[in-house]
């Protein structure tokens, strides 16, 4: 038994760096996701976030989107930290967390509008209603894999999974202390859905990666995108493990179309154990 499922359900959750070191090799092994999960942290100080052991910085002089950092982090396995001289200037990458003010361009619609939007003020409307950390108080972003432990603890953390996977591990969430948890559908730019809002309201966050992300990020057609702080992770693989001992696990094996339920359903609810015949 882990040691979050031997907790009590009101007992605080373990999330240094170490623990969840454990936690993520467990999501892996629970849900074979394909990428590494890793974690996310905001730093008042540039100075105190390049201390950070085996730190990457983007080449001088180039500008990435937010989704190509994650990627790198999640894929390479690579300890990434950015600046505002990193991101697109005056751009909704730095905006989202908070390491600018997006330019009026945005704000007005006008970068948008014809791309993604007939007209300007639909444009605008996308603009206003995206989840943005507030600017000001953070100078930088670091990401880098739960495995290698340098975010102690991370703000919030991330992973992609399938929908399967993904059900599986709100599921889990829900395992011990139900909630109901809904998802926004910000469109383009839906980094906002995701590391946006659980940077900002520190709730669990769940998206579909939108164009961008997919062209840019390099995030496959089938993948969905959690984000949340690491109680919350935690939780959620307390939950798998529960699940799993209950004989609810991933990959979800296809029972079949044309069959009657009521014999697989009954390994679950014996009260539907189809009768003698």
């Amino acid at each position: 038994m882990s040691e979050a499922a031997a907790k009590p359900a009101d007992a605080a959750y373990d999330t240094s760096a170490a623990n969840l070191q454990v936690l993520a090799d467990k999501l892996v092994q629970l849900l074979r996701i394909r990428t590494m999960p890793i974690g996310m942290k905001h730093f008042e100080s540039a100075d105190e976030m390049l201390r950070i052991p085996g730190l990457r910085q983007p080449t001088e002089g180039a500008h990435f989107t937010t989704c190509q950092m994650v990627t790198q982090s999640r894929m390479a396995g690579f300890t990434l930290g950015i600046t505002l001289d990193n991101v697109m200037p005056g751009g909704n990458c730095g905006g989202i967390i908070g390491l600018n003010v997006p330019s009026e361009r945005y704000l007005s619609g006008e970068h948008m509008d014809g791309v993604w939007f007939q007209n300007r003020e639909a444009s605008r409307h996308h603009q206003a209603q995206m989840v943005r950390v507030p600017a000001g108080r953070f100078a930088g972003l670091a990401v880098a894999p739960l495995r290698a432990a340098r975010l102690d603890p991370p703000d919030i953390v991330l992973f992609y999974g399938t929908p399967a996977q993904t059900i599986l591990f709100v599921n889990g969430l829900q395992w011990k202390r139900y909630r109901r948890y809904d998802m926004t559908i910000t469109g383009e730019s839906a980094c906002s859905d995701s590391w946006g809002r659980a940077l900002k309201t520190r709730e669990t966050s769940i998206s579909i990666p939108c164009y961008a992300e997919r062209r840019y990020g390099g995030v496959a057609e089938d993948e969905m995108l959690l984000a949340m702080p690491p109680d919350e992770f935690a939780r959620g693989i307390e939950g798998l493990e529960g699940l799993a001992k209950a004989g609810l696990r991933y990959p979800i094996p296809p029972y079949g179309s044309h069959v009657d339920p009521s014999a697989g359903m009954a390994k679950s609810y014996p009260s539907r154990k189809p009768a003698a015949g």
